[in-house]
């Protein structure tokens, strides 16, 4: 099927119509009326079994009642499937401002017959009062779109997908070009129009192949889809049709966005040139889009795409599809294995939650997957074989990964869940077993990211048996010993126990709704709990060794000053690779972390680990920080300052918008005898460290030791703390040491501009 087929159809429909119009006009003069083609056969997209969406319009003193009839029989005797109505001007116009169905579908009026100056003001009227309107109107629009695509699905993913009514199907891309004609927002036209094309091609073939009129497809059709397309076999139609809805998908995601936008400015600020606001590292953000500032060259830049990617879905934002080709162009391919910096920024993109999937969207659609994941290839549009999957394998990936976003306070590596959460499914398509294809996928990606022997073994771990506690919870008898001990001879630690189920949670609601339902929930806990008291049995009390922490580091040499005089401070800065190290080196006192963190954060310097020990009379802290432009007499300076109390880190902190996630104070007793340590997992920002130091020093708690690192969004903080002088806290300090730091998290902080 071809666009010439559909002008020829066009052609012959309009030779009908025109054709009755004049033998019901008979002697009749035709002023003031016209016969007007709307909606798709406006367009002259007729598919082989269209209807004819026609309407009669009149100016309002012409009476039409008689002609009309005489209008409508012949079309009827022919054969013609009509969709008609007639209306006056004055109607027409009232019922695109109450109905937006109407507005759309006429503003493809073509004219057929009859007074051509009708047609003329029928549409200049109408896209007058659009253009007009479109701020008031666009809102409402954009909740039927939304509507729409909640009840019919994406048609890149719906089992049965709808070629007009699913999101990316053929009634959004009508929409966009709607959108178009408001003159507020463009759209990327070749790429929309290609595909355009390209899905009535498909609806052409779809009602040959089932001989009426159809906009869904069926499973048993695929096959017939197939032959008539030219693809090898149904699953290759699958995902050439599911590519061009995802396309669609993308360029209606992508303008609403921008549409938002525009609507959220005042008119007179359109026209002024965008703001740009840095990001730093040559990022900025433009008109609600990350784009490049133009300062930093992504040639040296391996990182960048990510950075970016990472920038656009944390803040929810648009990753702009031009910077993230050129990116995709010109950032030298990513080393092997990959820098810590890196790993940390895919981290932070996985683990964005609901904007992930919008930047994923763009990274896929302007090759950028291909630079980062070239695996990625294998799971593209495939289609679950399982209909209880509302997605296709890749979008359900990326859909665990947003689910899996809201769990990392339960497991301590945030890193690895998010990572098992995007490669689960990774060895689907293979004719094996997808979780035992996908284990050595996995180990080597996870590999070539630059993780360890023991991480790469969580993440292998995690993809093989993935499916292993919904399994066994709704098919053994829990109570049964030997359940237990055969999840524990799987899992083998609780470390990989957590993130397995989290992992479970994360994909089954990602699945479904029914995959993930109270009963299904009650049975995985109850075995998870089974299983965790038969590794605590087997380990004889090594499970506290997962907790503990190495508080005895090497020492490092004091400065002789301040060995000399113990109320100086002193630090030492080295630049790194990646960063600078600070070690901090003063007399032991109360409250030098939290005024060493507020320094760091008051120079905009991301910590992402920190170790902190009393070495004799002295405190030493070593800060690895991301910045490697610091100032070592501007942050001593500061750093006396503070302890001075000449400068108020409060003056130059403010609160900001709450977490997404609620932070996690726990205190783990069984993790050191000589100390209580206090586990702190919260939303990665500036001030955080701080506030955490500052609670614990206003109660009159030690840190003796801190262990802060950074995974992904979420820092996982490790503090030793004693009473001043000697000696772990009480039970009942404990308790008021980790409501304080909780109290304290409760908003998070970040700096003023």
């Amino acid at each position: 099927m071809t666009a010439s087929e559909r002008q020829q159809r066009a052609d012959a429909a309009d030779a009908l119509c025109s054709a009755a119009f004049a033998r019901a006009l008979g002697d009749r003069p035709d002023t003031g009326v016209a016969l007007v083609a709307v909606g798709g056969y406006g367009r002259r997209e007729l598919a082989p079994h269209s209807d004819l969406d026609v309407v009669l319009v009149h100016d309002d003193d012409v009476d039409v009642h008689e002609l009309a009839g005489r209008v409508w029989y012949p079309l009827w005797d022919a054969g013609a499937d009509l969709d008609h109505a007639v209306r006056a001007l004055s109607e027409v116009t009232a019922a695109a401002k109450q109905d937006l169905r109407v507005a759309l579908g006429l503003l493809d009026a073509r004219h057929l017959a009859g007074d051509p100056s009708v047609t003329l003001r029928l549409r200049t009227g109408l896209l007058a009062q659009w253009r007009r309107d479109a701020r008031e109107r666009l809102p409402q629009l954009h909740e039927l779109v939304a509507a729409r695509g909640a009840r019919m699905g994406e048609l890149a993913h719906a089992s049965l997908p709808d070629l007009k009514e699913s999101t990316g199907g053929l009634r959004d891309a009508t929409v966009l070009t709607a959108l178009v004609a408001t003159w507020l927002v463009d759209v990327p036209h070749s790429d929309l129009e290609r595909s355009r094309r390209q899905l009535l091609d498909v609806r052409d073939a779809l009602h040959d192949v089932a001989g009426r009129a159809t906009d869904r497809i069926a499973p048993e059709l695929w096959e017939d889809l197939a032959v008539r397309l030219g693809h090898p076999d149904a699953e290759a139609a699958q995902r050439a049709v599911r590519l061009i809805g995802r396309r669609i998908t993308h360029i209606s995601r992508l303008t609403w966005r921008r549409v938002d936008g525009v609507l959220a400015r005042p008119p007179a600020a359109r026209r002024r040139a965008p703001h740009l606001e840095s990001l730093g590292h040559g990022l900025a953000l433009a008109s609600g889009e990350v784009v490049l500032d133009g300062r930093v060259s992504p040639t040296q830049r391996p990182e960048l795409l990510l950075r970016a990617a990472a920038e656009a879905a944390e803040r929810e934002v648009i990753l702009a599809p031009g910077t993230a080709a050129r990116l995709a162009r010109e950032c030298p391919a990513m080393p092997v294995p990959w820098d810590p910096e890196s790993r940390n920024l895919l981290v932070r993109l996985l683990a964005a939650g609901p904007g992930l999937l919008p930047v994923w969207e763009t990274l896929d659609e302007t090759g950028c997957l291909e630079r980062v994941l070239p695996e990625w290839e294998r799971v593209r549009l495939l289609p679950h074989a399982s209909a209880v999957h509302r997605f296709t394998v890749d979008r359900h990936l990326v859909e665990t990964c947003i689910e899996a976003s809201r769990l990392i306070r339960r497991v301590a590596r945030a890193d690895l869940l998010v990572l098992g959460a995007l490669l689960h499914d990774i060895g689907k398509g293979e004719l094996r077993e997808h979780s035992v294809a996908g284990e050595p996928i996995a180990a080597g990606i996870v590999g070539r990211m630059g993780y360890d022997a023991a991480e790469v073994t969580l993440v292998r771990g995690m993809v093989r048996w993935h499916l292993l506690l919904a399994e066994v919870a709704t098919t053994r008898d829990l109570e049964d010993p030997a359940t237990a001990e055969l999840v524990a001879d799987r899992v083998r630690s609780t470390e990989m126990l957590d993130l397995l189920e989290a992992l479970t949670e994360a994909d089954a609601r990602a699945t479904s709704s029914k995959a993930w339902t109270p009963w299904r929930e009650s049975l995985v806990r109850e075995l998870v709990a089974r299983v965790r008291q038969t590794l605590a049995a087997r380990a004889d009390g090594a499970a506290a060794e997962e907790w503990a922490r190495s508080d005895e580091p090497a020492p490092v040499q004091l400065v002789p000053a301040v060995l000399a005089d113990p109320d100086r401070v002193d630090m030492q800065l080295e630049v790194l690779e990646h960063g600078s190290r600070v070690t901090v080196v003063s007399g032991d006192r109360l409250g030098l972390m939290a005024a060493v963190a507020a320094t760091l954060g008051m120079q905009r310097a991301s910590i992402r680990a920190v170790r902190a020990w009393t070495q004799e009379d002295h405190a030493v802290s070593v800060w690895e920080v991301d910045d490697r432009h610091l100032d070592r007499a501007v942050l001593r300076q500061r750093l006396e300052a503070v302890l001075d109390g000449r400068l108020d880190p409060g003056e130059r902190l403010r609160r900001a918008a709450a977490q997404s996630l609620e932070p996690s104070v726990a205190v783990r007793p069984e993790a050191s005898r000589e100390a209580t340590v206090l586990e702190v997992r919260v939303d990665d920002r500036p001030g955080v460290l701080h506030l955490v130091c500052s609670a614990l020093a206003d109660i009159g708690v030690s840190v003796r030791s801190a262990h802060v690192a950074t995974l992904g969004p979420q820092a996982v903080d490790v503090f030793y703390v004693q009473e001043t002088g000697a000696g772990a806290l009480a039970d009942d300090r404990a308790a008021e040491a980790a409501h304080a730091v909780r109290q304290a998290l409760a908003d998070t902080v970040t700096l003023d501009h």
